[in-house]
């Protein structure tokens, strides 16, 4: 007799591929283990951003580095969700101004996957966990499209 395990709905999103990736880079980056037995609700938290949050959050501000930290730690995980699926490398680029406006730029070889205006990064977030992963998702589908696409000039 095989028992299978029941899942709730937060645990189904938080076995979907993007986050797992997130995860781990978070993991990853923990260098003097701070998150060590943390659970992954706890380490996504920080990107969850609902709306009475960002109510209280004023209109025009500078970005704190957390902010900015997050920011890289998600187009970082889309990119290594890339690598994983087409085994070739996707470099994020980054250029954010003090104000909070700035560019993010995914590249595979010489092909551009990923290009996102940001404006208003101090206020930078999502509404839940199912949106975090819908949304690093939605780029990462979109890139691995343009990569099987134009496979020729990924490959420079």
């Amino acid at each position: 007799m095989s028992e299978t395990i029941a899942t709730t709905p937060e645990q189904a999103v938080l076995d979907q591929e993007f986050l797992k990736t997130l995860v781990s880079l978070i993991r990853a980056e923990d260098t003097y283990g701070a998150w060590e037995g943390k659970s992954d609700d706890i380490l996504l938290r920080p990107f969850i951003l609902t709306k009475e949050e960002r109510r209280l959050i004023p209109i025009i501000g500078d970005p704190d580095p957390d902010t900015i930290t997050r920011i890289e730690q998600f187009y970082k995980a889309v990119g290594l969700t890339i690598e994983k699926r087409t085994k070739l490398m996707a470099t994020p680029l980054m250029k954010m101004s003090h104000e909070g406006f700035g560019r993010i730029v995914l590249l595979t070889g010489r092909l551009v996957v990923l290009s996102k205006h940001m404006r208003d990064i101090h206020r930078y977030g999502f509404p839940s966990v199912e949106a975090l992963a819908t949304e690093g998702t939605k780029f990462v589908n979109e890139a691995v499209a343009l990569i099987e696409e134009h496979r020729v000039v990924a490959d420079l």
